[in-house]
Formats: C-alpha cells, sequence, structure tokens
C-alpha cells in the first residue's frame, strides 16, 4: 500500500475525499489514504507547499494564486482533476435582506434584479456591510466580486470583505461582526436554519457550473510519483460517481457529518447533496439540481479554459498583472494532460479539447469525447458573457477594471 496524506477542510465538497478512504476506493487501488482535517485554507496551503502533506482539497484560485507568486509561499502548483462543480451561496443578515425583494425564491432566481437590489441597500443599511469570504483567492470572492461589479458596487469601495474559515462565518454572523458571508456547504445552511441569515445568491445562478474545488499538488512530486497520482485519480473518479448517485446520499451525509470530517448534522448537508436548498427558515424548500456537482459531465476534467477565467478575474480586480508568462502559468495549473492519462484506460468519457468557451453552452450539449458519450451542461454566467480563453485581453476590455460591465 502507498501511503498517502491529503489536508482538507470540513467541507460538504471534501465528499469525493472522504468517500475515497471510507468507501474503500482509495485502498483498492493501493493506496493507504490519510485526510489531514485543517480549519483554514492558509493551513492547507502551508501543509502542500512545505510537504507536510501529498495532496491537498484546495480553492481553485489559490491554486493559481500559489503558482503565480501572490500567496505567502510560492510554489508551483498542478491541478490534475476538480472535486467538485458549485456548492456555494451568499447569505445575509435578515437586517440587511429586508431591504432586498421579499420573495426570496424570486430574489435568487434572478441574480441581475439581485444585484440591483443589493447596491441600493448597501446605502440605506447603518454601516458598510462587511461580507465574509473564506479567502481573498476564492472561488466564492471571485464570484462575488463579479456579481457585485455587475451593479457597479466596487468590493474594495463599497463593501468590507472579511477573511474567515468557513466553519466560522456562522458564529461571526451571530455575532454581529458579519453582516453576512459566501462560503461552501453546509455553512450557509447552518445559518439559514439557525435563523441568522437568508439566501441572496446561489453559486450556479451567478456561473451555472462554476469551479470550485480541485485537488492540488506540488508539481514536482506529482511529476516524480506518476504511477501514484494516476492510481489517486481513478479511485477519487470511482468515488465521484459514487457520491453522485443520489442512492448513495444519506450514506454519504452520514459519513461527512462525522466528527473527524465535517461535524455537522447530517441534515445540515443534506440540501447541497441533494440539491433541494431552503432559502429561509420560513420557507419550503426549493429544487436547485445544480447545486453541487462530482462526477456527471465530466466534473473532474481540469478545463485550462476554467483556470484562465480565473487568471482573467485576478487581472480584473489588481491582483496580478497581465503578462504572457502569468497567463501561461494559469493555464498550467490546471492538468487536463494528467487527467487523461490516469483514467485512460477506465472507460471514462472525457472532452477531446481542454479550452472551450466558457458560458456558452445554454443547453445541454453532447461533446466531442475520447471514448463514450458526454454531454455537457449549461455553463451561462448570469450576465450572458462569453469568455474566450483565446482573447483574455480582449474579454478583460469589455469590463471596467475593478468596476461593472462597459
Amino acid at each position: 500500500m502507498t501511503p498517502l496524506a491529503i489536508a482538507f477542510l470540513p467541507l460538504t465538497d471534501s465528499a469525493v475525499l472522504v468517500s475515497a478512504r471510507e468507501k474503500g476506493f482509495a485502498a483498492e487501488r493501493g493506496i493507504d489514504l490519510t485526510l489531514v482535517r485543517t480549519t483554514s485554507w492558509a493551513t492547507v496551503r502551508d501543509r502542500l507547499v512545505f510537504g507536510q502533506v501529498q495532496a491537498a482539497h484546495m480553492l481553485a484560485p489559490l491554486a493559481i494564486a500559489v503558482t503565480l507568486g501572490l500567496s505567502q509561499h510560492p510554489a508551483a502548483i498542478a491541478a490534475p482533476f476538480k472535486l467538485n462543480i458549485n456548492g456555494n451561496m451568499l447569505v445575509m443578515a435578515s437586517g440587511f435582506a429586508a431591504a432586498l425583494d421579499p420573495d426570496v425564491v424570486r430574489r435568487t432566481a434572478d441574480p441581475i434584479g439581485s444585484a440591483h437590489d443589493f447596491a441600493a441597500a448597501i446605502g440605506l443599511y447603518h454601516r458598510k456591510p462587511v461580507i465574509g469570504v473564506v479567502h481573498r483567492f476564492s472561488s466564492h470572492a471571485l464570484m462575488l466580486r463579479y456579481w457585485l461589479g455587475y451593479a457597479g458596487i466596487d468590493a474594495d469601495r463599497d463593501v468590507t470583505l472579511r477573511v474567515l474559515p468557513p466553519s466560522l462565518m456562522a458564529e461571526a454572523l451571530r455575532t454581529g461582526e458579519i453582516d453576512g458571508f459566501i462560503a461552501g456547504e453546509p455553512y450557509g445552511s447552518v445559518a439559514i436554519a439557525d435563523g441568522l441569515a437568508e439566501a441572496v445568491a446561489l453559486g450556479p445562478c451567478i456561473w451555472q457550473r462554476g469551479v470550485e474545488k480541485v485537488l492540488a499538488m506540488r508539481r514536482d512530486w506529482m511529476e516524480a510519483n506518476a504511477d501514484t497520482v494516476d492510481r489517486l485519480l481513478q479511485a477519487l473518479t470511482a468515488a465521484a460517481a459514487w457520491c453522485d448517485d443520489p442512492a448513495n446520499r444519506e450514506e454519504l451525509a452520514e459519513l461527512l457529518a462525522r466528527d473527524a470530517y465535517v461535524g455537522q448534522p447530517a441534515a445540515a448537508l443534506l440540501p447541497a447533496l441533494s440539491g433541494r436548498l431552503t432559502l429561509r427558515a420560513d420557507q419550503s424548500v426549493v429544487d436547485v439540481p445544480d447545486a453541487l456537482l462530482f462526477h456527471r459531465e465530466a466534473a473532474g476534467f481540469p478545463w485550462r479554459s476554467q483556470a484562465l477565467w480565473i487568471y482573467s478575474q485576478l487581472v480584473r480586480w489588481k491582483m496580478v498583472a497581465a503578462s504572457p508568462d502569468h497567463e501561461r502559468q494559469a493555464a498550467e495549473v490546471f492538468r487536463s494532460d494528467i487527467y487523461r492519462r490516469a483514467l485512460v484506460d477506465m472507460g471514462e468519457p472525457m472532452p477531446g479539447a481542454s479550452l472551450k468557451l466558457e458560458g456558452a453552452v445554454t443547453q445541454p450539449m453532447p461533446v466531442g469525447a475520447h471514448r463514450g458519450a458526454l454531454t455537457l451542461g449549461p455553463d451561462r454566467f448570469f450576465d450572458g458573457a462569453v469568455f474566450d480563453p483565446a482573447d483574455v485581453a480582449g474579454y478583460l476590455r469589455s469590463y471596467r477594471i475593478g468596476g461593472d460591465q462597459g
């Protein structure tokens, strides 16, 4: 057995890692998997960079930021596998949400109207709203900026973004330290169930197939351990398929509920897993079938175009200077070539290309695949924009850097 340690945060989207260990998918491929529970993304980053673990459950933008030297400890990071798509929501305290559309279902289904309502509510609130984010370089924070920017809200001027570990968000809201937060599940559902907040925007309503967490490795370790990497990706693919099977949702929720993993009641974990979310404590559940994806539609495939979209947002919000070298380095973090190598003998349908127009798929679409039939789901951005990875500069010119669409 090959010993392997992976750092993770207690989130619903750690499901693929947990099931790989607990359901034996890793052991079947000769991997003795140890999961190292941590509480902050900075700790996950440091454990990986300094070699305390061989891989990590990591925010996709953080993997790119570390590679670009934007984080505290630069290192070349590779992400050969996506652990999930979607899985987060923006919730705000009831006092702030009172200034928004009172129909919470309509509110979350209309991100354009809600963005404008949010902008108006800022001026009515008793202070500059403080919104918790899990890390500066998180998909959540970039999507929040993208959504707010549409309505002309400058996230660096008009609101205060405060970095907190996801597991501490609900308590920070309870004590008034923050007025809302955007984080991965189950913490939005926890805050709603406790009557502390209500949903304002859902991740899949901002970007229908938004990239979230990746399996991150140091590039030098990945290149030196090809066989282990391949067996790990095979195990995770089998685990992801198990996680996406509706018949396994309740068992998966019970596994994640253990203190060693997420440590929250199964009832708090089931909403995202089942795609049935409660948006406000006094509301019945609503169906959000794309709330969290693990396997279907080649969810694990690391599209380099998605890495480049993340890079475009880092440039847009002045976190990194635009340059050909930075663009190349960002694209190379997502290793679709390693994904293909590892899964070539598993019969997994996988895209024939490594880049695509992001935001261009408006309905389920069959695409060319190396083997088997593959249909991609809608990946539309809420504002209708389409990102062409071959023209990052042109995409950025369509926006006012640090502001709304121009």
